[in-house]
């Protein structure tokens, strides 16, 4: 027997569930990477000992956001891109997309090169003891550098998935239709598309799984 070729609407059907299972995954990459970019950021990165005259010695501590605060600008901009995502189509999409996978890029980049230095705790020392030339001594390295890069890593693979999907994901251009029009009425009386960000947003609060096909009743 020779296997029954797909339909045009099963190909149709097939495509919107890999778009909603594909914008669910970005959304929730997105947001989760951005926050533990934030998080960890604002986290101990590295400490050291400092002696002073006067005191001895005392050991000091420097967070992210004093070693570099790269990661988590750029996790602010991740966030507004996965936002914007849905505001624009076609070029704009993409472009928008590329920000959001370089946002990634670039917080992984610079946490992983925060890690390694201690010029913030360098300059901490010299304004204890009043001498430039102070330096720590001691050092140690805490794994939040690479608890923010990991988290930078969430953002760069929504990115990409953004990029590879993101044609297929709706847009928001009809929530800024006049309120009332032909369109808005039209759309008031159509049930809600569960395909629509702002319904996965939605179901992801009620703790419901979006990518999950949706049960038959009776």
């Amino acid at each position: 027997m020779s296997a029954v070729p797909p339909t045009p609407q099963t190909s149709s059907a097939a495509a919107r569930g890999g778009g909603r299972r594909s914008l669910a995954a970005a959304l929730l990459l997105g947001a989760l990477g951005s926050t533990v970019v934030l998080i960890a950021s604002g986290q101990t990165w590295r400490s050291g000992t400092a002696t002073v005259a006067g005191i001895g010695s005392k050991t000091l501590e420097a967070d992210g956001q004093a070693i570099t605060g790269v990661p988590a600008a750029l996790a602010i901009v991740g966030l507004a891109a996965l936002v914007a995502i849905f505001a624009v189509r076609r070029a704009g999409r993409i472009l928008v997309s590329t920000l959001l996978a370089l946002s990634g890029a670039g917080a992984i980049a610079a946490s992983l090169l925060g890690a390694g230095d201690h010029a913030a705790l360098d300059e901490q020392a010299a304004k204890l003891s009043g001498d430039a030339a102070a330096t720590v001594s001691g050092l140690t390295q805490t794994g939040w550098p690479y608890v923010t890069a990991f988290g930078g890593l969430l953002i760069l693979v929504a990115g990409l998935l953004a990029l590879r999907f993101g044609r297929t994901w709706p847009g928001m251009g009809g929530r800024y239709e006049r309120e009332g029009g032909p369109r808005n009425r039209a759309a008031a009386r159509r049930p809600a598309d569960p395909e629509r960000p702002e319904e996965l947003w939605k179901a992801l609060d009620r703790g419901e799984d979006p990518t999950a096909a949706p049960t038959r009743e009776g």
